[in-house]
This record gives structure tokens, sequence and C-alpha cells, in this order.
């Protein structure tokens, strides 16, 4: 049996879908959650062989962008055997019109009234009379609470039985003209709410959450307290707790690497396998795990301001700002959500209607550091500038300046500011944050970690330990790493390197595996300079100092080293991420090549002007660095003035026409 869940964005989808099979999928209380169908299994205490589906969130079965598409095609195509349609019951008005849509299917649909604990408050709805007025069954829910569940399922299964069942709604698809149907619609609609929901709450009365939201979405008042709030957050997670929960971890990684390394000599392993398993592999691993407690308590604490309905406001505050430099403002969620993984961002973007903002939007979007770059930025921070908290927070204020200064030059570059957009978000209640909900998508945030760490970075160490040993006539390099297989490779790029003030072949390389992923940046450097112990343990400054004076380089350049991590291309998975949302090969490798011009000249920036100011001298690369500059800021002049010739011929041959 195949169950399918559909309702408005924002109607508590994914978290019944959550409920009903056990799984932990994202929520969020904003459109563009989910942007895919999810399938699993109805948990067996509810019942047997039954699949569930979670479906994009939509309005209209008529789809305006391509996750509803996805919606669309399912109930059409792949013809389930009854659809439970997630109503909001605090929203009733709104949901109904994308249900009297279902209804006209021929699927068997039940209507589950969610946040009926919510709504009890605020109005009463007659079940019967909707249940008439709907031809369908009714039932009341609340997905948050798994209340309701076992009753929704086997009302589900006993409607399925049905097959079809009447449709009072059958007149309004005989209607060739799309306005005069939804006109009607709306009406039939309205007069449904009118014989069965009484509010309890008028709607012109300003009650304590308007109050509350006057204040919060003051585009002053909201964007300091976002500032602070998030600033918060990443002291609390990487000045504070993280780095508590951190230290006990890498005491035991440090305890199993000493382990290992004298159980292995006691056997006569040879040196190299020693190495090679201690510090190549469980070093470098290591170095990486032990900054998941950061990340883990990151996400935590995110979680609980996502939950609180907080995010959405943002995203309304920010909407002037985004349209301003050609995005939509929608375009905001994606980078919310890319704060975890880009790739879950960028998929977001499907939500956004226009394809140049939806491109423009995956383009940017990996600009937001994400998980896998915090590794990076706590690394350098702390063993750079470990009196120096606030660099943290900075980075991510860096972050959004970039976004907002590359998405203006885009803006005249590709013609976006000619796009008209309009941005409708729901603002949703606030609510107490979910500690479980934020627990399990912490626990998520970890499993995916170690996944990660388990698999693809145990590889890379392995090849990055074995690149540096050996020489390309395979023989052992000792101390003579400099003529190693890795060092003969990353040269030439450290070269190119040098204008960012990172020209060893050391950082180049670990540049270079971090397109690989971002986590493996941290675990190369563990490798190439032997000293994983240092950096599991960076929070403490006799080791912080250990790894400033390992790799030999000034604290702008650190800096600059972790600008350029941050704003390059993301890892592979996300670059395939963006090709399929952007659907167009010329756009993924331009804003790939974007990418790595805007990283590379960010990096250079701060690295030539940081060395002027600080050390009161020119740094290396100056002259290039220059060039460089020239030639980037010409090529924008010249895109934008050959886009704005394309303008006004577009302009004049419509006007002769």
């Amino acid at each position: 049996m195949k169950i399918a869940l559909t309702g408005n964005p924002n109607s508590g989808k994914t978290t019944l879908y959550n409920a009903l099979t056990g799984k932990q999928e994202y929520v969020g209380n904003w459109a563009g959650v989910t942007v895919s169908k999810k399938e699993s299994k109805l948990k067996s205490s509810l019942g047997d062989n039954i699949d569930i589906i979670d479906l994009p969130g939509a309005y209209s079965i008529r789809p305006y962008t391509s996750e509803e598409s996805i919606t669309t095609d399912f109930i059409k195509n792949e013809n389930p055997d009854v659809i439970i349609n997630v109503v909001d019951s605090t929203n009733l008005n709104r949901s109904l019109f994308f249900t009297t849509q279902l209804l006209e299917m021929g699927i068997p649909v039940v209507v589950a009234l969610n946040k009926v604990d919510i709504s009890k408050s605020i109005t009463k709805i007659d079940i019967a009379k909707l249940e008439k007025e709907l031809s369908c069954k009714v039932v009341e829910i609340s997905a948050a609470k798994s209340e309701g569940l076992q009753k929704l399922i086997s009302q589900s299964m006993e409607s399925s039985k049905l097959k079809t069942q009447k449709n009072l709604f059958e007149d309004l698809s005989k209607i060739d003209d799309e306005k005069e149907q939804d006109r009607k619609r709306f009406t039939i609609v309205n007069n449904i709410i009118s014989k069965v929901e009484n509010r309890i709450i008028r709607v012109h009365e300003e009650t304590l959450e308007d109050k509350v939201d006057n204040f919060v979405t003051n585009p002053i008042i909201g964007t300091g307290l976002f500032v602070l709030i998030m600033s918060f957050i990443f002291d609390l997670s990487i000045n504070k707790l993280g780095p508590l929960v951190a230290d006990t971890l890498v005491g035991y990684i440090e305890t199993f690497q000493g382990s290992v390394s004298e159980w292995l000599a006691s056997m006569g392993t040879s040196d190299f396998l020693n190495a090679l398993l201690t510090d190549g592999i469980i070093g470098g691993v290591g170095a990486v795990v032990g900054f998941v407690p950061l990340v883990m308590v990151l996400m935590f604490l995110l979680s609980l301001v996502e939950d609180s309905g907080f995010m959405a406001r943002i995203a309304l505050i920010f909407d002037p700002l985004f349209r301003k430099v050609g995005l939509s403002g929608k375009s905001i969620i994606p980078m919310i959500v890319g704060y975890g993984c880009s790739i879950p961002g960028i998929m977001s973007t499907r939500t956004i209607k226009d394809e140049k903002q939806r491109r423009l939007t995956a383009l940017l979007t990996p600009f937001v550091p994400c998980g896998a770059k915090i590794p990076i930025i706590a690394l350098f921070t702390a063993a750079f500038f470990p009196n120096n908290p606030y660099l943290f927070p900075l980075t991510y204020i860096i972050a959004f300046t970039v976004i907002i200064s590359v998405g203006l030059l885009l803006k005249k570059a590709t013609g976006a500011d000619n796009i008209k957009n309009y941005f409708i978000i729901e603002l949703p209640q606030y609510g107490m944050p979910s500690i479980k909900k934020a627990f399990f998508k912490m626990l998520e945030t970890a499993k995916d970690f170690m996944m990660r760490a388990g698999t693809i970075i145990i590889v890379c160490n392995t090849l990055v330990f074995i690149m540096s040993s050996f020489d390309f006539s395979l023989q052992l390099v000792g101390d003579a790493v400099n003529t190693s297989i890795l060092a003969r490779i990353a040269t030439p790029f450290a070269f190119l390197l040098i204008p960012v003030g990172i020209g060893v072949w050391q950082l180049a390389a670990a540049a270079i595996t971090g397109f690989i992923a971002k986590e493996e940046v941290v675990g190369t450097l563990a490798v190439v300079y032997s000293m994983g112990a240092a950096i599991n343990a960076d929070f403490e400054l006799v080791n912080a100092n250990i790894v400033q004076d390992t790799m030999g380089i000034t604290p702008i350049a650190a800096f600059a080293f972790m600008m350029f991590n941050l704003f390059t291309p993301p890892c592979f998975a996300a670059i395939g991420a963006m090709r399929a949302e952007m659907g167009s090969g010329k756009w993924l490798r331009n804003s790939v090549l974007l990418q790595f011009s805007v990283g590379y000249i960010v990096a250079m920036v701060f690295n030539q002007v940081g060395t002027i100011v600080a050390y009161g001298k020119i740094a290396a690369g100056f002259i290039p660095a220059v060039i460089i500059l020239i030639v980037a800021i010409s090529f924008v002049i010249y895109k934008i003035k050959s886009n704005k010739i394309s303008d006004e011929k577009v302009a004049a041959k419509v006007q002769v026409q």
C-alpha cells in the first residue's frame, strides 16, 4: 500500500512523515525544506507493508516551481492508494484551496487536520460539517506530539478500499479559464470556512505575537538581534562548550593512537606501515573527528533557533536587500539551510521560480560557511588568533558581505536586475523549540560527519600519506619530503598561490584535497605536517603555537588561507548538486570559475592589504596581485557594459515591433 503525504509548505508534512516512519528528515518552518520526495516504510507499530511518501509542499496542483512539479507528477502518474492531505488547522482558509484540487484527482483523500494542539486556542472547527462539505474523512492530529496517528492510518487504510470517492468540485475542473476557476474555487473555500470554522481571535486584533513581530521584523532591530544570537551561538559552540566536549574526545583519540602504535611496534611492524596507520590514518582522521563536537553543538543551537520561528522573520527582513542585488527573498532560505551543508541548501533553490535567480542563488549558497568548513575556521582562528575569539563570527559576516557584493556584480553582469519578483512567506507562530528535534538534528550531523571521515577522508589521508612518503621512483623520501610525489604535484599550485600568502606546497596540497571534501583540508595538514595531536588539541595555546611554528606562515596569511577555502568551489558532491539545480553545463562551468576567482581574489586582497597594515611591508607577489586585480575589475566592467548594450538592443527591437 502506498500513502502520499501532501500539503502546503509549513503544514507539518515532514514532521508527520518522521512521526509515521521513525525517520529524522530535516524540518523547518518555512517553504523549501522538502524539495524532493522521500519514501520509507510505516513504523511496524502503526501498520505493516505500507509505504509513506513525503512530497514537496505545494499551494496548487498547477505547478509554479520545480518542487511543486514533483508533487503534481507523482499524484498524476504514480497512482498512490490514498492521499493524506496535511492541513494546517491554524490556517484553514489557505489550506483548503489545495484540498479541493486534490479531491478532483480521483484518488481517495484523507484530510489530516494538523496542529490541533495549537489551533484549539484560537479557532473551533466543526469536523462533522467539514467532512460533509469535502465529502472525505477528516482526522485531527498533532504531528509534533505524535497524537492521532493510529486513527489517521486506520482511516487511510479504510478510505483506500473505496478506490474513488465522491467529488463535489468536479464542475470546477470543467472551467477552461484558470483565473475564473481559481476565483470560483476561492469562493467555494470561503463558503466552506464560514460554515465549519469559528475564529476565537478576530484578525483585526493585535495579539502579543503581532507586537513581538513588529519589534523583531524591524530591519535594524531584527538584524542586530540576529547578529547577537548568532554570535552567542558561535561563541558557545566554538569557544566554550564545544572545546570542553572536544577535549575529552581528543584524549580518547590520542590514547588510541598511542596504543595502536605501541602494539604495531611490539609486533615488529615496519616503521612505514606503523606511521601510515597511526599518523596517516588515525592521526589524520582523528584531526577531523576532533572537531565533531564543535559542529554538533553548533547544529544543535541553530536547530533550536530555526524551530522557534525566528529564521522566517530573518528571511523577511533580508528580502529587500536580496532583491536589490538581483536575488529573490527566497534566496535566504537556501543559505540558512546551507549553514549545515551546502548540498541541501543548493537543492532548496528549486523553490525559486525564476531560472536566472535560481541559478544565481545556487552559485552563491556555497559561499556560506557550512559544517564541513568549521574545522578549517576553528583550527586557524584558534592557532593563529587565540586571543581574538570574535574572528569566528567575523568570518560569517565576511561571507555575507561577499554574497551581497558578488550578487550585486552578477546582477549588473547578467541582467538579473530586470527580473520582477515577489516574495511571499508565511510567518509561523513562535513556539518553544523542540529539544528532541534539535538533538536528532545534531546526531544526524555527527553521523554524516563520521561517515565522511570513515570513507572519503580515510582514502584521501592514505593517498596523501603515501604520496608524501615516496618519490616518483617509488623510493621512500625520509626527511627529504620536498622531493615526494605530493610535493612535486603541489609545488606548481603553490607558486600560483604566492600572492595569496600561502605559497608552500603543504598548504597547496591541503587546498587541492579540500575540493574533494572540505574537512580534508585539516586532515591533509595533519598528515603533511605530522602534527595530528597538535591539531586535535589546538584549543590549547601551547599546541596552537606548535601549529604556527610548523606551518611557518603569518597570521595574515593564515586568515587568507581560511578565506581561500571558504569561497573557492565547494566539495565535489555540492558541485554535483549545483549541476542538477542549474540544469546547464555552461552555467556550472562559469559558476565554478567564478567561485574560484572570488576565493582567490578575496584571499589575495586580505593577504596583500593585511600585510601592509599589520607589518608595514609589501607581501610577496604584490605586483602579480595588482595585475590580477586590474584584470578582474576590467573583465567585470566589460561584462556589465556588454549586458547593458544587449539590453538596449532588445529594448530597441521591442520598440520597433
